[in-house]
């Protein structure tokens, strides 16, 4: 090293050694040494998510099980539960799981049900997705609401969803006890596709009124004996399209109701 750079150096290395004092305690009196800026990136702890792993997922079926978030059980409270639903919170799960949509691309839902019967769900969507039984999509439910329910509407909303507090519901409206999704118990498979039929025939939604033919075999639709039928016979749920009278054909429940 050059004298030069050893002289520039001195009144550094010196101010370093004045600004603290023996024990290495700050001393608030003494300059503080001048440093060079340097533009530094701020640290940000953000994971980002592996491109191989994310492929790797929407290759072929992948689910798995959690409780529910903070947030989604925020998002959940007040809406979809609410403290007189007959199940707590944290008696709830949330899949997230592979399956086809109605277009031929691997899609990735979540669904909330109760903790007893998440890995027999996740069973029976693991069957779905081999068969490639088309799903419109796999989501959350929304609140109902009694007072708004209306004899008839028309949405295109096909939402596969299993967890609401809320009560039975049929096309001629709202009952008073809970329905089987008030318990994470019971699911819904492509509304539209598998609409609620009364035994005189109707229905509520007008979009759905397509599929009151049950020959057709048109995406989604349900039918007897089937693969949807039979991977949840296989864990002991019951079809709504079984019911005498009125028949429910997206419905599928852990106690027939």
């Amino acid at each position: 090293m050059t004298r030069r750079r050893t002289c520039l150096l001195a009144p550094i290395v010196l101010t370093i050694m004045v600004a603290c004092d023996p024990s290495g305690t700050f001393d608030r009196t003494a300059p503080e040494p001048r440093v060079a800026e340097v533009s530094v990136s701020p640290t940000v702890d953000v994971v980002e998510p592996d491109p191989v792993e994310l492929a790797r997922e929407r290759t072929g079926f992948h689910g798995k099980i959690d409780p529910l978030s903070p947030a989604l059980s925020a998002e959940m409270r007040g809406t979809t539960w609410k403290r007189r639903c007959p199940v707590p919170l944290e008696d709830l799960r949330v899949l997230h799981f592979n399956y086809w949509g109605f277009n031929g691309v691997i899609k990735r839902g979540p669904l909330v049900t109760n903790a007893d019967v998440a890995q027999d769900l996740l069973w029976v969507f693991r069957q779905l997705f081999a068969a490639r039984f088309p799903i419109k999509r796999v989501g959350l439910s929304t609140e109902f609401v009694a007072e708004r329910f209306q004899p008839t509407i028309s949405s295109n909303r096909s939402v596969t969803a299993s967890f609401n507090c809320r009560p039975v519901v049929t096309p001629l409206g709202p009952g008073d006890a809970f329905s089987q999704h008030a318990f994470g118990l019971a699911i819904d498979i492509n509304p539209v596709q598998n609409p609620f039929v009364t035994s005189d025939g109707f229905v509520r939604n007008t979009e759905a009124r397509p599929y009151v033919d049950r020959s057709e075999d048109l995406p989604g639709m349900i039918h007897p004996g089937d693969v949807v039928v039979r991977s949840f016979a296989a864990i002991g749920w019951e079809w709504g399209g079984n019911w005498s009278g009125g028949k429910d054909y997206m419905h599928f429940s852990l106690l027939g109701r």
